[in-house]
């Protein structure tokens, strides 16, 4: 099976990120510039014949070195502390539904709009309106609830800052089925990611295990996560993983994982046959079948 790879509509979306990175930066516009400059000629060192997540990991770690300092950080601690404000009425929305796996779910993919990789302005309130009525091409709930009633542990893969608030409501009910949840975050910052010290701020850490994969990579690239993530990853019966980068970097991978995202761009979109904005629950079985043709595993 063949992973989703750079095309020519990517270019310009590396250096939009590159754009919204500086924003807030207090440098003159030359400098800014300057980076940019910086920025296209990393893009141009680059094999692109790999995802969209494996150049612009670059790309993030060069804007890193020549500000010398995370430009997301401020933005990070705002939306953790956003998402905490609204985390007691959410919490009351999954106690008081009919299906309260269902509507944990679906929150946490509304969550998955908070990347500020993708977009500069939010609306995370408008979102949370049509999380728990838009319809959904690929709504694989039934499947997953077979597999965490046959799976006593699950590895959740996190996503952005933010949005582990919401992670943070599923994996509470998960842990209130029975269920043991080790949760994954960066091991260095790269765009708002969620990183330990995320973790630590909307106390998921005191909710269940918290372990980083190693790595400043966007999505999960196995091959720069650190040994101990890679043998943790391998032994999981079970992933949940959160986020489009995810999608980009472990859609091929031969593990039993479920993607739940928010699709974010129009060359995922045309990978997967959705419309861009979509949101997603699918498994992998369910993708392959999808996109090769390839028999699901009974």
């Amino acid at each position: 099976m063949q992973e989703l790879k750079v095309q020519p509509e990517c270019i310009p979306c590396f250096f939009r990120q590159v754009v919204i990175a500086l924003k807030d930066s207090p440098l003159e516009n030359k400098n800014k510039l300057k980076i940019m400059q910086e920025c296209l000629q990393e893009v141009s060192y680059q094999q692109l014949e790999r995802t969209p997540a494996h150049a612009t990991t670059f790309v993030h770690r060069r804007v890193r070195e020549l500000l010398g300092y995370d430009p997301f950080l401020e933005k990070k601690k705002k939306f953790n502390q956003i998402a905490l404000g609204l985390y007691p009425e959410l919490k009351k929305i999954i106690a008081s539904s009919n299906e309260p796996l269902r509507t944990a779910v679906r929150l946490a993919i509304a969550g998955n709009v908070i990347d500020f990789g993708i977009f500069a302005e939010i609306d995370i309130e408008g979102e949370l309106q049509k999380a728990l009525s838009v319809d959904m091409p690929f709504e694989e709930y039934e499947a997953l609830e077979e597999a965490i009633i046959r799976n006593n542990e699950i590895l959740y893969l996190l996503d952005n800052a933010g949005e582990i608030v919401f992670d943070r409501l599923l994996i509470e009910f998960l842990q209130e089925q029975n269920r043991k949840v080790i949760a994954v975050v960066k091991g260095a910052p790269v765009i708002n990611d969620a990183t330990m010290e995320d973790a630590i701020e909307v106390g998921l850490t005191e909710v269940c295990k918290v372990v980083d994969n190693g790595s400043d990579g966007i999505g999960t690239i196995l091959e720069w996560c650190s040994e101990s993530f890679r043998e943790t990853f391998s032994e999981a019966s079970l992933i949940i993983s959160k986020g489009q980068g995810n999608f980009e970097t472990l859609s091929t991978a031969e593990k039993n994982i479920f993607f739940l995202f928010q699709v974010k761009c129009e060359v995922v979109a045309a990978f997967i046959g959705v419309r861009k904005g979509e949101r997603l629950l699918i498994g992998t079985n369910t993708l392959r079948e999808h996109l090769y043709g390839v028999p699901q595993v009974k």
